[in-house]
């Protein structure tokens, strides 16, 4: 016989557990010593391991009740029904990271002007299926150029260094469109832009102009961005362009 510590140590589940299921007779010991404590055979601990099998795969424990006290118990059926069950779970999870890695991403642009209005800008548009982009319509030379579309819900580096930049000319404005610090961004914004999208300049323009458009970049589920922040953003692009061309 095993006492109850002595299952705890083999098994790793604590004794309050082995009390639960000893309470909902999950798991009922042999017997009792005579100062209370429970006993275990061997058949026990291996219908221990076998729950916490069937838990680690999101049983819950009357489930496993059933599943373990069924003389013909269809399991192929009941492990079909968990498949669906954790795809549907792994489905709202991953939705769920998408919000998430938005909303962290829309802090590094927005600062502490990060606020509930941003928070229910996605919440809206969740629901909305994002559109394709016409690779006639917008002048698209290669379609793996919109792969290189920074997108907030990425991890990659090159989503992040846009989000980080556009977040650095936010944080920046009030020194103006003309500051060093400014068009030092926009310089690297530049050649960031080439290295990206090379001769894409076409389709640049076109995304631009739905970038610039609230009622287009809700129409292809762009990540809502002040328009003050999109005017001066473009200011800035406008005279680092003027400046680099005086220099030529």
């Amino acid at each position: 016989m095993l006492h109850i510590n002595e299952v705890k140590k083999m098994s790793g589940v604590s004794v309050r557990t082995l009390r639960y299921y000893d309470k909902i007779e999950l798991l009922k010991p042999v017997s009792k010593t005579q100062g209370g404590h429970r006993l275990y055979s061997s058949n026990e601990l291996k219908k221990l391991q076998q729950i916490q099998f069937l838990k680690s795969i999101g049983f819950q424990l009357s489930q496993i009740k059933m599943m373990l006290e069924a003389e013909e118990w269809d399991w192929s059926i009941s492990l079909m029904k968990q498949l669906s069950y954790v795809l549907s779970e792994k489905e709202h999870l991953s939705k769920i990271e998408v919000n998430l890695r938005e909303l962290i991403n829309g802090i590094a642009i927005d600062g502490e002007e990060f606020r509930i209005k941003n928070i229910m800008s996605l919440y809206n548009r969740d629901s909305k299926e994002v559109l394709t982009f016409d690779k006639d319509e917008l002048s698209i030379k290669n379609v793996e150029v919109l792969e290189k579309i920074p997108n907030m819900a990425s991890s990659d580096p090159d989503s992040l260094e846009w989000i980080a930049l556009l977040g650095q000319i936010k944080k920046h404005m009030h020194l103006g469109y003309r500051d060093t610090r400014i068009q030092n961004i926009i310089n690297r914004m530049d050649v960031k832009k080439g290295e990206d999208f090379g001769e894409e300049d076409a389709f640049l323009d076109k995304f631009w102009d739905i970038r610039i458009s609230p009622e287009e970049s809700e129409k292809y589920n762009l990540y809502p961005v002040d328009q003050e922040v999109l005017r001066f953003l473009d200011k800035a692009y406008v005279y680092y362009i003027s400046r680099k061309s005086e220099s030529l």
